[in-house]
């Protein structure tokens, strides 16, 4: 089962006077990077939360924005009397120099620096379980939907193996006229530069099995047929991360692909090696989504 690397979740959920919301949107990415986004409640817990999304998700670019609601509570504040007593002197000696009302100094003196502050306010034990539960939540939901791309992925990939593995059945059949044009081309070169009385035809019969062995592409078709079943045998493993292997798989069959139309010294097995390397770039292109 294949997951792809794009997704999004989302869950929501009321604990006590609050309200935890949390998005999550995933794309690709060769590497495990994310965008986190906290509430300032929050931010005592937040390299629990970063470990939960990266026990979670494993691989991608992620966003995560998590949004806390008070469900219309006031929230409690401090008054810091000290600074605001200390304020007091200097602002009301202005006030009057300046011959200034200091019947709404008070408000004004509330808005000072540092004057007011939020209360200190950390979540429950009983409220970071439910917020923890919320978080899994919108992750579970993220990796359905990696789960369901995944699946078109998977299918998409199985098609272009199966193409590749049709146009290396066509090679095979090639193969045997291969050789028999080859040898019968440079009999006829020799024919016509020395004529036909003037060569040893057993020389030439030792210099042809060299030569073709040296074009011989035996070797490769039997290690893309190899690295074919190798790609479908980790396509069906339970792993769920495992798009850089499949990357690699690919590399290696692009590599045989490449030494047999290297070798090919034919226009129809060249026709084959240019339709895999299509489908090789497809489904390279393919495995850039795949977790």
């Amino acid at each position: 089962m294949l997951y792809s690397m794009t997704g999004y979740g989302r869950a929501e959920q009321s604990v006590d006077d609050k309200i935890f919301l949390v998005e999550l949107r995933s794309l690709n990415g060769k590497q495990y990077d994310i965008r986190l986004t906290i509430p300032t409640l929050l931010k005592s817990y937040e390299i629990d939360i970063r470990n939960m999304l990266n026990e979670g998700l494993m691989r991608g670019s992620i966003e995560c924005v998590i949004t806390l609601k008070q469900n219309g509570s006031a929230k409690p504040v401090t008054i810091n009397t000290t600074l605001l007593k200390a304020y007091y002197g200097p602002v009301y000696e202005v006030a009057k120099e300046l011959n200034l009302s200091t019947d709404n100094i008070l408000s004004t003196l509330l808005k000072l620096p540092d004057v007011v502050t939020p209360t200190t306010e950390m979540l429950t034990d009983e409220e970071w379980a439910a917020f923890k539960n919320v978080l899994q939540q919108a992750i579970d939901q993220l990796n359905e939907h990696r789960r369901e791309e995944g699946k078109c992925l998977e299918d998409d990939l199985l098609e272009r193996i199966k193409n590749i593995e049709e146009q290396q059945a066509t090679i095979t059949a090639l193969e045997p006229r291969r050789r028999s044009k080859i040898k019968d081309g440079l009999k006829k070169v020799l024919e016509e530069n020395t004529g036909k009385e003037n060569y040893d035809p057993n020389r030439l019969e030792q210099e042809l099995i060299y030569y073709i062995e040296k074009i011989d592409i035996s070797e490769e078709q039997v290690r893309l047929k190899n690295h074919c079943g190798y790609f479908r045998i980790i396509l069906a493993e339970a792993e769920a991360s495992k798009g850089k292997k499949l990357s690699f798989i690919l590399q290696e069959i692009g590599r045989e692909i490449n030494t047999m139309g290297s070798k090919a010294y034919d226009s129809d097995i060249q026709k084959s090696v240019v339709l895999m390397k299509d489908e090789l770039e497809k489904a390279k292109e393919q495995i850039m989504n795949i977790l």
